[in-house]
């Protein structure tokens, strides 16, 4: 016997697929003789059915990091002497993005992508250094908006939904579902 493990209206990652897509029905195959279906299948409208195998759902990560010690570093560069790239804009060396309370572990770049374009590269790693601030400034936005709705103006309300948006797809997390998180649904016999 098969039971549902989502439900219509949930999001959820269409692995063969490679793209988030939304639980449009839910679909019990019935045999007679049996009191539940015998397979249930999910339309995400991607063309066909999909088993739930194939899908997985969001979760939260439990080993989301506050980000308070992401910090940005100067690593010296080892192919490069200061000299050979005066056009680098801090010669002889290249950044990197320590997300670990020691100094290691984080975001680097090889040394061909960083002479490349320097200039982007300092940019990103900037961006990736913040991201722990931005993200806390957008749960802030979202917060401050969730306590009193009908109060905020109609630019702040958009902001926190684009925020909320944004926020849920950086902390959600892809698993497979398990009986403990499958949607009880009942079916009934047509």
């Amino acid at each position: 016997m098969a039971r549902a493990q989502f439900q219509k209206g949930q999001k959820v990652w269409v692995e063969c697929v490679g793209a988030w897509a939304q639980i449009e029905k839910v679909q019990p195959v019935w045999a007679k003789g049996f009191e539940e279906p015998v397979r249930v299948t999910y339309d995400v409208g991607l063309g066909r059915e999909f088993l739930a195998h194939e899908l997985l759902m969001p979760v939260e990560d439990a080993a989301a990091d506050d980000g308070q010690h992401w910090r940005l570093m100067r690593a010296r560069n080892k192919w490069q002497n200061a000299e050979d790239c005066p056009h680098h804009p801090f010669p002889g060396t290249y950044p990197v993005v320590v997300t670990d309370k020691a100094d290691w572990g984080g975001w680097r770049v090889p040394g061909a992508e960083y002479d490349r374009d320097p200039e982007q590269i300092e940019f990103q790693a900037r961006l990736i250094a913040a991201a722990p601030k931005l993200m806390a400034l957008a749960a802030q936005l979202l917060a401050s908006v969730d306590e009193a709705p009908d109060d905020a103006p109609p630019e702040m309300r958009a902001l926190a939904r684009d925020a909320r948006a944004t926020l849920k797809t950086i902390t959600d997390v892809l698993s497979a579902p398990t009986i403990e998180t499958a949607a009880p649904t009942s079916f009934q016999a047509a």
